[in-house]
Formats: C-alpha cells, structure tokens, sequence
C-alpha cells in the first residue's frame, strides 16, 4: 500500500494536530459534523492547539466530501495549513484529535488501508467520462472530466451494398481513432498521478478498443467493472455497488500480494524479517520494501506502548538511545511511540505499509517486513525457522 502521500509531514517542523472525525451526512447535513467537530476542538484548545491551525482545520472539515454513505475523514495540520486530508470508508469509533510534537502517523496510514487510489473511467464510442478516487489526495479535476475523441462517424449503416462497407468502414476508424485520443489522455494522467487501479466500464465495443490502445503498463492496471455507461437510463446504484465490489476485491488482492511474497520471503530466510529489533534494525538500512503491522494495533495497543529512539532524519531509528548515538551523527534526539517511528521510517525510505490480519498471519512484536536486498549484515532470520532455535518467529495462519 501506497504512503508516500504522507510524505509532507516528514520535512514540516510541528507541532501537529491530527483529526479523526465522522464525516457522516444524513438529516441534518453539514450541521452533524459540524457539531462533532465542535467537540473535538474544545478537546484541542485544551491541549494548546493554537485558533489559526484549528480554524483552517474547521474551515475545511465541513465541506461536503463528495462521498456517500457512513464515511470518516483525517486531517493532520500544522501552522503553515493542511498538510494530509484523508476520507476513510469507515468512520471512527471515537471522534478525537491529538496535538504534538509529531502527527498519529499510524491513524493517518490506516486511512489508506480503507481506501484506494483509483481513476473511474466509463466510456462510449465517442469518448469517456474520467472520475477520480478521493483517496489520492491530488484531485486533478473537482467532478468528472469528459474526454471526446473527436470523430463522430460511430453509427454503421443498415442499408447493404459498397456504400455500406465504405460507411461501416468509417465508423470503424472513427471508433478507434477515438479510443486512441481517450487512451493518450488516460496515459498521461495515469503517469502523472499514479493511481492503484482503473476501474473500466461502459460500451462494450468501446471497452475493448481502449483496452487495446492503452500502454502497456496502463492496460495492466484496468479492472473491468460492469453497469457503467455515459447515456441516460443508467442503473447508478446498481454501478455503484459494483464499483464498492470491485474496490474491496484490490483491497484484498492488494494485500494478499504481499503476505504471499512475505511467507515466501521470509521461508527462503533472505528477504523478510519479523519482530521489534530486527525491524529496527533493517529500516535504519534503508532496506525495507513494505512495512508490515498487525491490524490490532492502534493507539494504546502493546506496540503502540513501546518506544523506540528516532533522530531529525527518518532512518535515523534505534531501540535504545545508545544504538542511536551508534549510528553516527545525530541531532535532534527524540523518543517516540514505535508505531510512529516504524512508519515515519517507512516513509522516509519510500516503502510501502501492510496491515496484517491477525489470522491471516502472526508476527513476532506485531511487526515485520519485506527487503528490497539482503546481505551478510541483515539482522536476524539467517537461519530457516525450522532449522532455528527461534521456530516460533513466525507462523502462517493462512
């Protein structure tokens, strides 16, 4: 999973207050969360949030959010404004909001466990309907965007005979000349906002067409999604809940993904490790691919009350103040909670983070991770846990 979105709060100085907050909308409208905010807020003042920070907090938080349903929202700010504005498909239990020398990065980047990052596309024989996801981030366009291909010979006659060929000839190239302008300006905003996936639906001929004319690595990240379609008389529930099906399907393969090349990894005892230290230890080399943690783990978990040392620089991290002062030149000394340290040393080296379902996979601490290289100095797993006196490090539930 993606986190480099949260990737603002590692160069702004602080402090940060960080929102957790129902953006549910039923009768009464903005007024509900305006109310919930109300009340967080009191909770803030009291901590020594500062007015501005929290007006620019409040300024945004009632505006609508375009989703529809149950729905929560985190927003993390600091003096300069907002720095991460994030829907979640779940509203929190709890309505609550910290404020601190450092934002509740684990909360932050559980938002995008809910969520993916996904371009809509519906399409017809003369263009498309391009929507994105919230959860980017980066909206290139507020609602949706039509693409139009620009040939509009799409209808083939009914009538037989050589005008008949020539005219079905024609909207046959006017149909793919079509799909190929739709298809330049999907490769252009795929490349420039990376989403997860592309959700594809609409005419079926016009689907095939953009499949075909789409780059390589574009096309590999198309879903075919059912019900969609740019003309009247749509069925928009019935689209939507396929769209909802579809989304919760990448969720799971998404994270399926990596806990298969994890029990493979780490078997081979070359590219996964678990536990607390050894996790620590391989983000301080800069070496970790995906950060895994289990999905039990919040604020006041076990891990979450274990602390763990960090300097001014992301992979600056040790388990005891001395390992820190080991690795050299530290400034700016801090203990943190290490469910954000861990993460904030993900980040700093562009991994990416998995919550793992604890009966999908146990892991020693609650924690472990995927390498991008290993060596002679990568700690712990040398040995197969079946050849280890450590056999119990991992075990796969799944």
């Amino acid at each position: 999973m993606k986190i480099d979105w949260l990737k603002p709060l590692l160069g702004a100085p602080g402090p940060f207050v960080t929102v957790y907050i129902d953006a549910t909308r039923s009768g009464e409208g903005d007024r509900e969360v305006e109310n919930r905010w109300k009340s967080v807020r009191r909770s803030l003042e009291k901590d020594g949030a500062t007015a501005p920070v929290l007006d620019t907090i409040g300024e945004e938080i009632v505006r609508p959010t375009r989703v529809g349903g149950p729905h929560g929202r985190v927003v993390v700010a600091d003096e300069t404004g907002l720095l991460v504005d994030r829907v979640t498909k779940t509203p929190p239990a709890v309505q609550k909001g910290t404020y601190g020398p450092f934002p509740a990065l684990l909360q932050a980047a559980g938002a995008a466990d809910e969520s993916v990052d996904y371009l809509r596309i519906v399409v017809d024989r003369l263009g498309a309907d391009l929507t994105w996801s919230e959860a980017g981030g980066h909206l290139p366009y507020a609602e949706h965007e039509s693409v139009e291909g620009g040939h509009d010979v799409v209808n083939k006659a009914s009538s037989g005979g050589l005008s008949h060929k020539r005219i079905e000839s024609r909207a046959e190239d006017s149909w793919e000349r079509n799909a190929e302008a739709v298809a330049a300006e999907v490769d252009r905003q795929v490349a420039a906002h990376r989403p997860e996936v592309l959700l594809l639906s609409g005419d079926v001929r016009a689907v095939a067409l953009l499949k075909g004319a789409l780059q390589k690595k574009t096309a590999e990240l198309v879903v075919d999604v059912a019900g969609g379609s740019r003309g009247h008389g749509v069925n928009e529930d019935a689209f939507e809940a396929n769209i909802t099906e579809a989304l919760e399907a990448f969720r799971v393969q998404r994270r399926e993904k990596v806990l298969d090349e994890f029990r493979l990894e780490h078997g081979r005892s070359t590219g996964g490790v678990t536990g607390l230290a050894d996790v620590i230890a391989v983000l301080a080399r800069g070496q970790v691919k995906e950060l895994l943690l289990s999905d039990e783990y919040g604020p006041g978990s076990e891990l979450d009350g274990r602390s763990v040392w960090v300097g001014a620089e992301p992979l600056q991290i040790a388990a005891s103040r001395d390992d820190l002062a080991d690795l050299g030149a530290v400034t700016d000394e801090h203990e943190l909670p290490a469910t954000i340290a861990l993460v904030r040393a993900a980040l700093g080296q562009d991994s990416g983070l998995t919550f793992v379902p604890a009966e999908s996979l146990s892991l020693v601490d609650g924690v472990g991770a995927l390498l991008r290289w290993h060596d002679s100095g990568t700690p712990g797993d040398e040995l197969a846990p079946s050849m280890s006196s450590d056999g119990g490090r991992i075990e796969n539930l799944g």
